[in-house]
């Protein structure tokens, strides 16, 4: 059985900070009402300049060395962005060409905010198909590059930034066969389309557009297939959520994040959030959030994750992951 170990991970945040207070000195709001809707606090803003590959290779960089492996090991980047550099070529070759790198396959993922999740069903069945060995799956995004700065209702709640982590073939049975990414769960409904969307594209516009969203139509989507589908994955592996250790929600609103955690009946100790510091980051929310814990010691070698987002498409997810190397 070959199975896709998640060996090491790493984040990237711009350095601007802006915080509520400071964007209600711009946009018709206060720090009180979008902390009280939301959970959000600040959010990082990249620099003029910066760009969805320059977080990206950060985060890459730090990924790969936490995980102690040769660059020239990675055959393969999934990269998940609604915010790429260009129309084309993808982000992700733009980070294998900052890499030093040459061979294997990269490309983008665009899921939106379940972005990630695909990157990393989309690797891990690579892997398991004998088609790679080493992968780098990003989630990495600029999205305050598509904010309509005058609408309140949506540019309070997003940020920019990135998050990685690196996939690696194992062989293994009995106890061994337990790590890893156990299993990914991917669902969409086009229909959906018209309450989360940008309102431009090469295609259509020629432009890059804004983001439009009617909110209370996504809390209502995001709380019932964010529920189904996590009832989907623990069954697909025979477990329950007892037997989950960490649950690292896509960080789009605190109220869905506390929601979830209720329908789960887990303890909020249990659950990782950086909405307040973050906002929502699109495809880099779960691995920055995921990240910020293996880094402070939270999550640690042994635990089971279960990682779920859902965005714009619909597009939703989730997946079951055993973190580090078995013994």
């Amino acid at each position: 059985m070959i199975r896709s170990l998640l060996i090491g991970c790493g984040a990237y945040l711009p350095e601007r900070i802006l915080s509520n207070a400071e964007l209600a000195s711009k946009v018709d709001t206060s720090d009180e009402w979008i902390t009280k809707r939301t959970g959000i606090r600040q959010r990082h803003v990249a620099a003029d300049g910066e760009l969805t590959s320059h977080l990206a290779l950060h985060a890459a960089r730090e990924a790969i060395a936490a995980a102690g492996i040769d660059t020239q090991e990675i055959d393969l980047i999934v990269l998940a962005t609604t915010t790429p550099d260009d129309t084309f070529p993808s982000t992700a070759t733009k980070v294998q060409a900052g890499l030093g790198l040459g061979h294997g396959a990269a490309f983008d993922v665009q899921a939106v905010c379940a972005g990630f999740i695909y990157a990393l069903a989309v690797a891990d069945n690579f892997i398991r198909a004998g088609q790679a060995k080493t992968a780098l799956v990003i989630g990495a995004e600029t999205f305050t590059r598509l904010l309509d700065w005058e609408d309140r209702s949506t540019c309070v709640l997003f940020g920019d930034g990135a998050g990685a982590v690196v996939l690696q073939a194992h062989e293994g049975n009995g106890s061994a066969a337990d790590y890893g990414v156990l299993s990914t769960h991917l669902h969409s409904d086009g229909r959906e389309r018209d309450i989360l969307y940008v309102d431009g594209g090469p295609s259509s516009t020629g432009t890059t557009g804004h983001v439009r969203m009617a909110g209370q139509e996504v809390y209502k989507h995001a709380v019932s297939k964010l529920a189904a589908v996590i009832d989907e994955a623990l069954a697909a592996n025979g477990l329950s959520v007892d037997d989950v250790d960490w649950l690292v929600p896509h960080q789009a609103n605190r109220r869905i994040i506390d929601g979830m955690a209720k329908r789960m009946d887990m303890s909020s100790d249990k659950v990782i959030v950086s909405i307040d510091r973050h906002a929502n980051t699109s495809a880099a929310s779960v691995p920055l959030a995921l990240c910020e814990a293996v880094r402070d010691g939270r999550i640690k070698s042994g635990d089971l994750v279960l990682v779920e987002a859902i965005g714009g498409g619909l597009a939703w997810g989730a997946g079951l992951v055993r973190i580090g190397l078995p013994d």
